[in-house]
């Protein structure tokens, strides 16, 4: 098998399997979200199909695929079905440069008694070393806004189509500030690399740019929220003003879709507020406290395992914030995005560069 096989193989295979598990942690996050909401509100919550109710998702879907799928007779019906295609492919395709630990070296490994060798560095990530892995991100979530609105657009509905125009203004106002303030983490580490964004900030806790971008974090945060149509920010929907909003019309399968690319969209903003500002996949102490060798394959597992606790973590608090604080008005949303986060983004981010400017001469 060439080199060039073998890289596309791998890439393949990688993608097939954070594709599942992609899903997978979606199913994973509707249980947790109705746990949770049950809990904030003193209820049980599922408790009936498999232990503690994990397999509650899982008939849900076969729920979503045995109901009817209705097409309004006066809707685009090739952008109607388009649309939830199109938010669920851009919510996968992020994870294209995520990085989920550092690499394991190239040579002779040996794991439960197997001894095996390497041929090259692996990297856990389909390319999590792309130059520009900020910028591919900020583009795949811009670009994600097109299914809702395509999605109110072509239902013919006028709930639909407020919905989808309000998803497209909410992400006007919120990507500037997004934006901008990570530009202030991009100075700090001097790449656009996602890896090289994670490798600055090993060492322990107190390397994790939170310390160091701690308006930017917030700035990120709350437009993180907005971004992915989330509570307080999920006016797209906003049903008591648009019945269901964007996805009014939908039905089986297609708003089954919708549903896999919001939370999927959740993952992601956890997943890159965790690797801009809390480490990534590096450990909150130095890694020489195990005594495990960097490239070896113990080390990854422990800095996926401190990945996916960080991501966790934050899955948790966005589903403790949508079942806390109560939805925005309309014109609430536009002022927030406009006239307090764009502007304090741009401050903090001419305090990074004069600072940066100061320490670097």
């Amino acid at each position: 098998m060439s080199y060039t096989t073998s890289i596309l193989l791998e890439g393949v295979i990688k993608a097939l399997v954070i594709v599942g598990v992609v899903q997978t942690l979606a199913a994973f996050e509707v249980w947790l979200e109705r746990k949770v909401s049950a809990w904030i509100q003193n209820r049980v919550g599922p408790n009936r199909v498999g232990p503690i109710g994990l397999l509650q998702p899982f008939a849900d879907v076969v729920k979503l695929f045995m109901k009817e799928d209705v097409v309004p007779k006066a809707a685009d019906k090739f952008f109607h079905r388009l649309a939830p295609v199109l938010s669920l492919a851009i919510a996968t395709m992020v994870y294209a440069v995520i990085p989920y630990s550092h690499y394991i070296a190239a040579g002779e490994h040996t794991i439960l008694g197997l001894t095996f060798t390497l041929p090259r560095d692996i990297y856990l990530g389909i390319a999590p070393n792309v130059n520009i892995g900020v910028l591919f991100i900020l583009a795949m979530t811009s670009i994600g806004v097109y299914g809702i609105t395509l999605a109110g657009w072509s239902s013919n509905n006028k709930y639909s189509l407020l919905g989808g125009l309000r998803s497209a203004a909410q992400m006007i106002s919120y990507e500037l500030a997004m934006g901008v303030s990570l530009i202030g983490v991009v100075l700090i580490s001097e790449s656009l690399s996602i890896n090289e964004i994670v490798i600055t900030q090993q060492g322990g806790i107190w390397q994790w740019n939170l310390w160091l971008q701690p308006v930017g974090f917030i700035i990120f945060l709350v437009s993180a929220f907005a971004e992915t149509n989330r509570a307080p920010f999920d006016l797209p929907e906003a049903e008591p003003e648009l019945v269901g909003g964007f996805n009014t019309e939908y039905s089986g399968m297609k708003f089954g879709m919708f549903f896999l690319a919001e939370y999927a969209n959740m993952a992601t903003a956890s997943a890159f507020i965790v690797l801009m500002y809390f480490g990534g996949w590096a450990l909150p102490f130095p890694a020489e406290w195990l005594g495990l060798q960097e490239g070896s394959i113990p080390l990854a597992l422990a800095q996926l395992l401190s990945f996916t606790a960080k991501v966790l973590v934050f899955l948790f608090f966005f589903v403790w914030v949508r079942w806390s604080v109560p939805r925005f008005r309309y014109d609430q949303l536009m002022h927030l995005g406009w006239k307090v986060l764009l502007p304090l983004a741009i401050v903090n981010l001419l305090v990074t560069a004069i600072v940066l400017a100061f320490i670097r001469l």
